[in-house]
């Protein structure tokens, strides 16, 4: 039987993918549609006078392909926080013109072997800006969820917990050569999601992600017992692109 290992856990995460109802959007009066932004973004304010406090983070991102128009990535202290940001979102006027198209909930997490001694957050500044990160202002973001193997002799969870250890040490090799490219927030969602485990990665160019990902393709941890869900990237917005994007000024 395998071990579980423990882990360390910080802020939730709400991974929040929508479109636009486009055709009623535009039906509406310009004035109307002035009015609508312009509460988002008081909104949107609020959001970032907490994270200036260090009691969250927000990052908006305009969402390539078709999958999505934008992607919210919220993170706060606890999970009624995040219930409460959505009733938030859900008294303002432009969420009658959002549609959901995927929702994720899961909460960073870091595995105790990577406190090195020191597992208490509270006297470790380096492990509490990873477990309650500011989402860094960088220009792409790739997010996608992911689960571990559970197949026959590919199955991680009747893994020896030792072999676990060293397959993901090794992994975390792969991931530390792009350390200077891509930032990393891994969150856990076991029992708060379908996947097990959320990724997003944060770049100045997303090339950096094709490249990550495909290396991390051939590291046995990922190779042998890795199974992806959908992947999401995109671009960084501020409220005035984000404005920009709705056809306002």
């Amino acid at each position: 039987m395998g071990e579980p290992i423990e882990t360390l856990d910080g802020w939730f995460v709400w991974h929040q993918l929508t479109t636009v109802d486009w055709p009623t959007w535009w039906g509406w009066a310009p004035a109307d549609r002035a009015a609508a932004l312009a509460e988002r973004v008081t909104l949107w304010e609020t959001w970032a006078a907490l994270e200036a406090n260090h009691l969250g983070s927000v990052g908006m991102y305009a969402v390539a392909g078709e999958r999505a128009d934008f992607m919210a990535i919220y993170l706060r202290p606890t999970l009624d926080e995040l219930i409460d940001l959505k009733a938030s979102l859900q008294t303002t006027k432009f969420y009658t013109v959002e549609r959901a198209q995927y929702s994720y909930i899961s909460v960073v997490e870091l595995a105790t072997y990577v406190a090195k001694g020191n597992p208490d957050p509270e006297n470790n500044a380096e492990l509490r800006a990873r477990l309650r990160p500011i989402l860094p202002d960088r220009h792409a973001v790739c997010f996608y969820p992911m689960s571990k193997r559970r197949q026959g002799d590919d199955n991680w969870y009747m893994t020896d917990r030792a072999v676990r250890a060293h397959l993901m040490r090794g992994h975390g090799a792969v991931g530390h050569k792009y350390s200077q490219h891509v930032t990393q927030i891994i969150s856990g969602s076991q029992g708060l999601d379908d996947w097990e485990w959320g990724v997003t990665l944060l770049a100045d160019d997303p090339i950096w992600f094709k490249k990550l990902v495909y290396e991390m393709r051939f590291d046995e941890a990922s190779a042998r017992f890795a199974e992806f869900g959908p992947f999401y990237v995109g671009t960084r917005l501020d409220p005035p692109g984000w404005i920009r994007r709705l056809g306002g000024r």
